[in-house]
């Protein structure tokens, strides 16, 4: 594995995430309230999009054409990933957790610190501007929802609370068809596998839960020595990247941390 170092953000980036179908770029959201779009052929910045605040979630439309970043105030930007402007932007007078678009990429869900997922589609306005009309809010959970997935397969998506459980809701019918309880702190992460039959949920608890999604059986629990804040498979193969908190405690500034690991190895 090449390690490349990607440097120009002012303030603490939170979140990245990949083109939909571009292997060669990928876009980071800062709390220097800009948004930055990489190349990694020439580990370059390849565009700069400045944003009203601090930015902590980032999310890319599966049809690659759209950019969504939500910041600390709760306002969520959408940006034309090719011209970098914005489109359009929502203020919300709730907690905004995570953001992401469903896979058939005509409907928009976020989650909230209400325990709500909240369901928007863009529709288009006589200016052309693509407008977002709420059109369901679901209470998922009796407190602070803070991370949505979806399954690659279209079938399923995932939620995880504050409450330390994680749902599995049906996509067409959006009910929920069970819950996964084996996490006794805050679920801060999902990630479901390529074939979208596993789910890999994490939070404070010192191991990361690997479930059967059609079943909801534990499949392997991957031990850690620290809060793990967040899980990716691999998007061919049964392998599970994942970051801790750093042992020594986040505040030791003494280091540079930030350990990335790889569970399901031959």
């Amino acid at each position: 594995v090449k390690e490349n170092n990607y440097r120009g953000h002012g303030d603490s980036v939170d979140q990245l995430c990949w083109h939909p179908s571009n292997p060669d770029l990928f876009v980071t959201a800062s709390g220097d309230k800009t948004i930055r779009i990489w190349d990694v052929r020439t580990t370059k910045c390849i565009a700069t999009v400045n944003t009203k605040g601090e930015n902590i979630n980032i999310c890319w439309s599966p049809d690659g054409q759209t950019i969504a970043v939500g910041n600390k105030d709760d306002v969520v930007t959408f940006i034309d990933a090719k011209t970098h402007r914005s489109k359009a932007e929502e203020q919300f007078k709730f907690e905004v957790n995570e953001i992401s678009w469903n896979n058939d990429n005509n409907m928009f869900f976020l989650t909230n610190g209400n325990g709500c997922i909240n369901i928007l589609r863009q529709v288009l306005v006589a200016a052309g501007y693509p407008e977002l009309k709420p059109i369901q809010s679901i209470n998922a959970h009796p407190s602070n929802c803070i991370c949505i997935k979806f399954d690659p397969m279209g079938k399923y998506f995932a939620t995880g609370s504050a409450d330390a459980l994680v749902s599995l809701w049906d996509v067409d019918e959006l009910v929920c068809v069970r819950c996964f309880s084996r996490l006794d702190w805050p679920v801060r992460t999902l990630s479901f596998s390529h074939d979208g039959k596993m789910l890999a949920s994490a939070s404070e608890d010192h191991f990361i839960d690997i479930a059967e999604v059609e079943t909801g059986e534990k499949l392997w629990e991957v031990q850690c020595e620290s809060p793990t804040f967040t899980v990716a498979w691999h998007p061919k193969r049964p392998l599970l990247a994942f970051a801790c908190d750093d042992k020594d405690g986040k505040y030791d500034s003494s280091r540079e941390a930030g350990t990335v690991k790889l569970f399901g190895l031959p």
